[in-house]
């Protein structure tokens, strides 16, 4: 129970962090994205302050013996570079830059623009099924 109240509290703050930075706002990531044309650097310091959050996090992790709200830590157990990281890593890129979400704030722009976000979720499942049964 304290593991699922932690889970949601974090996810609470994840969701408000991309609410307050814009990150579920289509047109800010576009207009972040559209380096040649009218660039709006607004979102390199949301991924900026990211970094370093994240960075503070691995060093602490690494002077843990165990996380502070659950058994051990889950890691990943491969740095492996493959043609499924990259390929993902390109149709991630490509979803965003179309469609101006990623899968995280897509969830949070369903309370902002239903229509697009939905269409967008829609797809991204779409494509999760399709994946799955690719590979059964």
């Amino acid at each position: 129970m304290r593991q699922s109240i932690i889970s949601l509290l974090s996810g609470a703050l994840f969701g408000a962090g991309l609410a307050i930075s814009g990150m579920m706002d289509p047109k800010r990531v576009r207009g972040f994205l559209d380096i040649a044309g009218e660039w709006d650097p607004t979102l390199a310091f949301v991924m900026g302050g990211a970094i370093l959050v994240m960075a503070a996090a691995w060093l602490l992790q690494k002077r843990l013996i165990k996380p502070l709200f659950a058994n051990n830590f889950n890691l990943p157990g491969t740095q492996l570079i493959d043609r499924k990281l990259i390929g993902g890593a390109v149709l991630i890129g490509i979803g965003w830059g179309l469609a101006g979400l990623c899968p995280g704030p897509a969830f949070g722009a369903l309370i902002v623009e239903p229509l697009s976000a939905a269409l967008f979720l829609g797809s991204m499942l779409a494509g999760m099924v399709l994946h799955r049964m690719a590979n059964l």
